[in-house]
């Protein structure tokens, strides 16, 4: 099983690694993974050989605490434990800093004014009383800072020295040399030796003693604060859950809190409201933002049925749900819960700084040993000798070491977060920007998965109607893309359906039912092969015309006879084209995968430019071909649907899951995108390449200053240059290196995607001779084929084609595509699509957002109008002629009055 720990008394790398080993040693442990940042412990281990109570004893005998982390409970009052402990450990650092400071500064004053020309208890009368006055002052700064001391040498004692023990030696030291020095100085005035009294007054080490845990704590201060910024984006996450919401009790409504919501609760949604929990719409309707969960940039409506999501936001409209998951099981709580998880655990390119962490603390003592003998037997002063040993002490940091990755990681995998990537693991993080194939599912990858009809075909002498009606009769009862295109299209026409009877499901081929009793099968050219139908020569020519055009054609058997076909076609997703051609960019090679026959999988991957297409393929097979593809020696990244996908997800290298929507724990997938764009692929590896630059830089800064500083501070330079470092400077360079550290790693949390979807325009051509719905797919088919042309709207009634593009479309080009198929361009222009958000006054009620939505969507020019009663807003796409005036007429002619427009 796996348990979580609560560990405390971890202060730097050295207690991380020392923990990690002695609960690994522990017979029946299987992995133990602790955290710095979260001072938490995850640990698998067989219930039969050991014990939660066995765990925790192993780290106390250590010098640590440890507690099972405890029950589950609602998200935000998790979050804000974690978060309130860092705060009172933040205020009592800050308080032990700034206390320290205050008795630092007079003690300095008196230590060294001396030397720099300021006569503070100056004089042989005044030797005495400054030095009780620096032995009290040191005293009372040891006092607050005996944390160090605490638990530097009760982990010292215990076997598992760590950061905290070189501070505790190195200033332990300092303080028993200086009062070894007044006690020297107390005999020489007892024997009226001024001289030597004189002397033994500059050997005081108080101030050293003093400073040195003053500067470490300066450092640990700067550490923490830094370290609480790596947890924004979860800030970010933990702050869209509401604190409260309405539910329904007894007939009345009454507000409680989010966490007490129980399952089966009907919750009341109004405008400007978020959503506390997952459920599912049961009366009334309302248009829900789901950006922040699923990076919809729309709001999308929900009716009766619909499924609503935890920490989404409510529009417009006022409905009831009922709640489904609550507490931890809800959307937003696993997200966060695996964003944690990726943050706290650990990459491999981490574990050389464990090893070395693991061993550094007793290395440094031992090195400050040999200096401290060196220098004696080379005949220096034992204060030379020993103030060389306590740079040895306080100079060492293996904090650097120990913050260098995690940081890094925790920071990276919030920032994924926060552009709707969910990664599981720090492993996973590290790996993403080594992978050199990517194998790419197609529907609801690469197309949008929303197919529609392109095409109908009838061989026998049924009426149009009558095929379509038969053929969406059978298709009502597949969940497949595919069949339910034809059923919608079907229903658009108002034709009325049958329920089939004897509905068999072929994976991968087809189906086959009974209607009016007679027996049909509705699918691929394989289904009917394995069948023995006889496919006649027309059948076979039009299959291939239709999949020369990227269409999937489904042929309707009727008592072992073709009767029809019908050919679907899926969009193809306007981030596909730029995300392809940024892999190809990263040098990755480009598979599409996908069950569409040949032909059809040929013209979508020529299209799209791909390096290899992967046909014919059942859903059982995919997994196979990652197989093949890792036995070339290949690192696989699998992109696919999460569901069917599942096998393929696994064998992957990575295999990550495309819009996944509400259903965020996917075991198959190691990478989850909330949006359905395959551009956030893109961004995990950029994000990825990112953070490895950024831990390779902590870790080379991090050795690169202890190999400098361990040497300098051992006074290997003084007999050439003279050169050699004060505790008090040393101290000071070890707090710097961790905030260095921290404040690098930190920088990850400007990314940005590199690569954003450039600006759509729009051309509309106005186009003579399309006198039916055939013409204007004809036109359509040419005008998709021009280069960077991304969407096609054609209206034969006007006589026009609205083209969507990016980058530069060649005007030519269109012009040719269209007299190509055999039609006659009149004129065409480009219109740049604007957003514009109008503030508007006086909106009271629903009633009002409708009037102002439907004054300024018959403004001409205008789309995508999305009022916002609770913000007072209009927001909405217009194109280039559209000036403020005339939004701000139409805005006014309804009857409201416009504050501004941006």
């Amino acid at each position: 099983m796996e348990e979580k720990f609560d560990v405390t008394g971890m202060t730097c790398a050295a207690c991380q690694a020392n923990v990690t080993r002695v609960v690994s040693k522990l017979d029946g442990v299987s992995h133990c993974d602790v955290s710095l940042l979260s001072n938490s412990m995850k640990v698998e281990f067989d219930q039969d050989k050991v014990n939660e109570q066995t765990i925790c004893e192993a780290v106390k005998q250590i010098g640590y605490g440890a507690s099972v982390h405890g029950q589950k409970t609602e998200v935000r009052k998790v979050w804000q434990n974690r978060q309130n402990r860092v705060e009172s450990d933040q205020r009592s650092a800050k308080q032990r800093l700034i206390l320290s400071l205050v008795l630092l500064v007079p003690l300095l004053l008196i230590a060294m004014g001396p030397m720099v020309g300021l006569p503070i208890l100056e004089g042989m009368e005044w030797m005495m009383v400054s030095a009780l006055t620096q032995l009290i002052l040191c005293l009372f700064i040891l006092f607050i800072q005996r944390h160090f001391f605490i638990t530097g040498f009760k982990a010292l004692i215990k076997k598992s020295a760590n950061m905290d023990s070189l501070v505790a030696m190195g200033s332990g030291a300092s303080f028993v040399y200086g009062l070894v020095g007044i006690y020297q100085m107390a005999y020489y005035f007892g024997v009226q030796n001024m001289e030597m009294a004189h002397m033994a007054m500059h050997s005081l080490y108080f101030e050293s003693a003093a400073t040195i845990v003053t500067l470490v704590s300066v450092g640990k201060y700067l550490e923490s604060r830094s370290k609480a910024k790596t947890s924004d984006a979860l800030d970010k996450l933990v702050d869209l859950a509401p604190k409260n919401a309405t539910i329904l009790r007894d007939g009345k409504e009454i507000v409680v809190s989010s966490e007490s919501i129980q399952i089966h609760d009907i919750v009341v949604i109004r405008p400007g409201q978020r959503i506390p929990v997952d459920g599912k719409v049961i009366s009334g309707t309302g248009y829900v933002d789901q950006s922040a969960i699923t990076g919809e940039s729309l709001p999308v409506e929900k009716n009766v049925g619909d499924s609503v999501i935890s920490a989404t936001m409510n529009e417009n409209g006022t409905f009831q749900f009922e709640a489904e998951k609550v507490g931890e099981d809800t959307t937003l709580a696993k997200i966060i819960q695996l964003v944690d998880d990726a943050g706290n655990s650990k990459a491999p390119i981490a574990r050389l700084a464990d090893k070395v962490s693991g061993v550094f603390v007793p290395v440094v003592i031992l090195i400050a040993l040999i200096t401290f003998v060196a220098w004696l037997i080379s005949g220096q002063t034992i204060q030379f000798a020993l103030s060389n040993a306590i740079s040895v002490l306080v100079i060492s940091c293996p904090c650097a070491l120990g913050l260098a990755t995690p940081v890094a990681i925790m920071v990276g995998t919030g920032k994924a977060a926060e552009n709707g990537i969910l990664i599981k693991s720090a492993a996973i993080l590290e790996q993403l920007h080594s992978i050199d194939t990517i194998v790419l599912d197609k529907t609801g990858t690469i197309t949008s998965g929303k197919p529609s009809v392109q095409g109908v075909k009838v061989y026998t002498n049924i009426s149009m109607n009558d095929f379509i009606s038969m053929a969406a009769s059978l298709e009502s009862g597949s969940l497949h893309p595919l069949g339910q295109a034809i059923v919608e299209y079907a229903e658009d026409k108002n034709i009325k359906l049958q329920q089939p009877e004897q509905f068999t499901n072929i994976s991968g081929r087809g189906i086959q039912a009974k209607l009016n009793g007679h027996v049909y099968l509705a699918g691929n050219k394989r289904l009917l092969e394995e069948k023995n139908i006889q496919i006649n020569q027309n059948v076979l020519s039009d299959l291939d015309a239709y999949a020369s055009l990227g269409q999937t054609p489904l042929i309707f058997v009727e008592d072992q006879n073709v009767i029809g076909l019908i050919s679907v076609a899926d969009t193809i997703r306007s981030t596909s084209q730029v995300a392809l051609e940024q892999f190809k960019k990263k040098n990755m090679r480009v598979v599409m995968l996908t069950g569409d026959n040949q032909k059809t999988a040929n013209a979508i991957g020529k299209s799209l430019s791909v390096d290899e297409v992967i046909s014919d393929v059942l859903p059982q097979d995919k997994e196979s071909v990652i197989r093949k593809l890792q036995e070339q020696g290949k690192k696989v990244m699998m992109v696919g649907d999460g569901i069917n996908d599942a096998p393929a997800l696994m064998r992957a290298d990575i295999g990550v899951a495309i819009g996944a929507g509400t259903d965020i724990a996917l075991d198959s997938a190691d990478v989850i995108l909330m949006k359905s764009s395959l551009l956030d692929v893109v961004t995990a590896i950029d994000l990825s390449s990112d953070v490895i630059k950024n831990i390779k830089m902590n870790l080379f800064w991090a050795f690169f200053y202890n190999i400098l500083g361990i040497p300098v501070a051992t006074g290997l330079l003084y007999p050439a240059f003279g050169l050699r470092l004060s505790p008090m400077i040393g101290s000071a360079c070890m707090s710097l290196s961790s905030v260095c550290v921290v404040t690098n790693a930190l920088r990850l949390r400007y990314f940005k995607p590199r690569i954003e979807m450039e600006e759509v325009k729009t051309y509309t051509m106005h186009i003579d001779g399309m006198s039916c719905g055939h013409c204007a797919w004809l036109v359509e088919d040419a005008l998709k084929k021009v280069p960077n042309v991304k969407e096609v709207r054609v209206d034969y009634n006007l006589g026009k084609a609205d083209i969507d593009y990016v980058q530069q479309v060649n005007k030519v080009a269109l012009k040719q595509a269209v007299e190509d198929a055999g039609y006659i361009p009149v004129e065409y222009k480009e219109e740049k699509k604007m957003k514009k958000v109008v503030t508007v006054d006086g909106m009271m009620c629903m009633h009002c957002v409708a009037h102002v939505k439907d004054a300024l969507s018959k403004v001409e020019g205008v789309s995508d109008v999305v009022v916002s009663l609770d913000e007072k807003t209009a927001t909405l796409n217009c194109t280039e002629n559209i000036t403020d005036q005339m939004l701000s007429d139409a805005v006014t002619n309804a009857g409201y009055t416009v504050i501004s427009v941006k």
